[in-house]
């Protein structure tokens, strides 16, 4: 069975894991710009303390996170990354919808160009690609688009 819940900061470990993994399996393509310990730094002393983060579990393990985040006018899916083995049995489609719940309209997130299989499930969900960019606003410097819902 899966759960949704409040990330804690014991959890660190596991979603610098997730994030890890799921970016070696589908982001090939695009480095990790940062080593494994600076990620895991990054996750603890940044991403739990400033960020609404939700993890999801499956048998008590933690298999998928995702990070919200607001500014004055609209919500951000700043992060959503789900451990590979277990792509396809609905976790993501969890978090988007507590996403959805919690945020309401408008959502943003961005996703590089080339991860065809984000931009499908996104596009699945309602999100319409509104902007385009060419990679020079990211660390990775891969062309990236935004992506917004409105509901």
């Amino acid at each position: 069975m899966i759960t949704l819940r409040r990330a804690t900061p014991s959890d660190a470990a596991a979603i610098g894991d997730i994030y890890l993994a799921s970016r070696r399996a589908f982001l090939p393509y695009a480095p990790i710009a940062h080593s494994d310990a600076e990620v895991r730094c990054w996750i603890a002393d940044y991403l739990i303390l400033k960020t609404d983060i939700t993890v999801a579990t499956l048998d008590g393990d933690i298999v998928g996170m995702m990070a919200l985040k607001r500014d004055d006018t609209v919500g951000w899916i700043d992060q959503l990354y789900v451990r590979p083995d277990v792509v396809g049995q609905g976790i993501g489609t969890l978090l988007l919808e507590r996403a959805k719940t919690e945020l309401g309209p408008p959502i943003r997130l961005y996703t590089f160009q080339a991860n065809e299989g984000a931009r499908r499930f996104y596009e699945r969900y309602g999100f319409v690609a509104i902007a385009f960019g060419d990679g020079s606003k990211n660390e990775e410097r891969c062309p990236d688009v935004c992506y917004e819902w409105r509901g």
